[in-house]
């Protein structure tokens, strides 16, 4: 900032803002030095240039030819402009009006000098208003190993290309036709083939919106994953799949309530969805306001897979098949607020799937605007229904359910396997009235009929018995479903192959030369060492189960 030097801004390119000076040709007079300032006038217009011409060389108008400089503003001298250009300056425009000065200017780091400051200068200078108040600086966008996009590398990704897909053969092609060297051309393929053997895969706008986004936790680089961007697109379908099933739950018949209430019938997974919507929207609020879009995402990736699809909708799936119609009329509301709400708190990172799908939500606590876009974003304010007792009870009752869930896939029990009953036993008698309260709820998500807690009816033999808590165990019936005897031998071998797999990548980490391997690798070798051990601690727990059953049954 300190050091001013002049600044040619006369470019000679195809487009841009045209340099508002003209060169004066006088009839009768010998053509002036184009080079000469003497003979250029500058102005806003060709009739204001008109004038200033007649008044320096004091000649009437019909013997004044004005011939306007073909070359164009340099770049960021136009870019410096855009604040006040885009709303018809210099003209006093209504729009200029309206939306002149801005708040916010979204930028990255490396153009502070070249773009911002500039717009600074110019716009204080010629409006007599800074054009915005605050500046985020988003991230660079860098390759999957870290290293700074650029042309002469050959590994800058066309974020079209990321949108639409494309195959290996089409990248090469690209980079035939580019500027690059031969030579650079070659390490640029390989560098194609390594990181897109298959290409790229179709991922769509909102998946790559997204996850720019979910990537600004990174810092000042984002290291852009194709990989990571696709599981974004899966997540789109998850959304899609989600909504096509809540279209079909509500049925053609059904109209939304002008103002949503919590029904009285509404069951205990009704109020913790709304519990967790309030805390999603408080999330993705507080990280709004503090410009921390990667928790506003993860907020809402959280509530959408983990929570509504995961368990809510899966939960709701036998009430609306055998359940009262006045509780399935209170779930259905409960249904359609919650999706509608999620649809526009996602929609600012998912503008294009959320518009489709909420245009054909029935209208619910707001008047159906003509787009998402302009519908209210919900507020922290209007969703009140965060209750921490709700949370924990269903918290608990997850680890319940996932403590079944480790069993049955260590057995190699499919989801067409339904038990018959799981039983549950607590020397706790306030955790056993909440599991009561989400029996049916553990049901559906362990895929057995019914679950019984602290009945004395459990079988003795045959069983397995697997700790979730210090206050809280399971017993699963597996007689009949599960070969003990194989099953031990099974694991046997399963902790046999992780323990050589252990004791090779310990090897490894004790080289003389390990602390010289890159960190990131060094890293990955701690999380698959923290696997291996949780494998193992997890095939114990099963073993020990199974051997405890095996006692029983003799």
């Amino acid at each position: 900032m300190w050091s001013f030097r002049d600044w040619c801004i006369s470019r000679q390119l195809w487009w841009g803002h045209r340099i508002p000076a003209y060169f004066v040709s006088i009839r009768g007079r010998e053509k002036g030095n184009d080079a000469c300032d003497d003979s250029w006038v500058v102005a806003r217009t060709e009739a204001e240039a008109m004038q200033k011409a007649i008044k320096k060389f004091n000649v009437p108008q019909s013997e004044i030819t004005l011939h306007q400089d073909e070359d164009v503003l340099d770049t960021w001298f136009s870019s410096a402009l855009f604040p006040i250009s885009i709303f018809g300056w210099p003209k006093q425009t209504k729009d200029l009006k309206e939306f002149y000065p801005g708040t916010l200017l979204e930028t990255g780091y490396d153009i502070l000098f070249f773009w911002v400051a500039k717009m600074v200068f110019l716009c204080q200078k010629l409006t007599g208003k800074l054009p915005f108040t605050d500046i985020y600086l988003h991230s660079v966008i860098r390759d999957a190993h870290g290293r700074k996009m650029s042309k002469s590398l050959g590994n800058v990704i066309d974020p079209l290309d990321v949108i639409n897909g494309i195959s290996l053969e089409r990248l090469h092609n690209k980079l035939l036709s580019s500027n690059l060297d031969p030579a650079e051309v070659q390490r640029a393929k390989e560098g194609q083939k390594r990181d897109y053997p298959n290409g790229i895969p179709e991922c769509g706008t909102d998946a790559l919106r997204f996850a720019l986004c979910a990537y600004a936790a990174q810092g000042r680089d984002i290291n852009l994953d194709v990989l990571r961007i696709q599981g974004y697109r899966h997540f789109c379908n998850k959304i899609w799949n989600a909504c096509r099933f809540v279209m079909m739950t509500l049925g053609k018949d059904f109209e939304a309530e002008p103002e949503f209430k919590i029904n009285k019938m509404a069951t205990e997974v009704d109020l913790w969805i709304l519990s967790r919507l309030s805390t999603a929207v408080r999330l993705c609020n507080d990280a709004f306001e503090n410009y921390e879009f990667s928790k506003a995402t993860t907020a809402c990736y959280n509530f959408w897979l983990y929570e509504l699809c995961d368990v809510y909708l899966e939960c709701i799936k036998p009430v609306m098949r055998d359940a009262d119609p006045e509780v399935q009329s209170a779930t259905q509301r409960v249904l359609c607020f919650c999706v509608d709400s999620a649809l526009r708190l996602i929609a600012p990172f998912m503008p294009f799937i959320t518009e489709e799908l909420w245009q054909r939500l029935p209208a619910g606590g707001h008047d159906k605007r003509q787009s998402i876009c302009v519908a209210p974003y919900p507020e922290s304010e209007q969703y009140n229904w965060a209750d921490t007792a709700v949370d924990n009870r269903i918290q608990f009752a997850m680890s319940v359910v996932k403590a079944v869930r480790s069993l049955r896939a260590s057995f190699d029990l499919t989801a067409k396997t339904k038990l018959d009953c799981i039983y549950v036993l607590s020397n706790d008698s306030e955790v056993a009235d909440d599991l009561k309260r989400c029996a049916e709820m553990i049901a559906v998500l362990s895929t057995c009929n019914s679950v019984k807690i602290n009945s004395n009816e459990y079988p003795l033999k045959g069983c397995v018995r697997f700790p979730v808590s210090d206050k809280c165990r399971i017993i699963l019936p597996i007689e009949g479903v599960v070969d003990i005897s194989k099953e031990l031998k099974k694991l046997s071998l399963k902790k046999q192959k992780i323990q050589a797999q252990m004791e090779q990548l310990l090897e490894q980490m004790k080289g003389e030369d390990y602390l010289k391997t890159p960190e990131h690798i060094r890293y990955a070798n701690e999380q698959k060492h923290l696997e291996f051990d949780n494998a193992l601690e997890e095939i114990t727990a099963t073993e020990n189960a199974l051997r405890v059953s095996a006692e029983d049954a003799e």
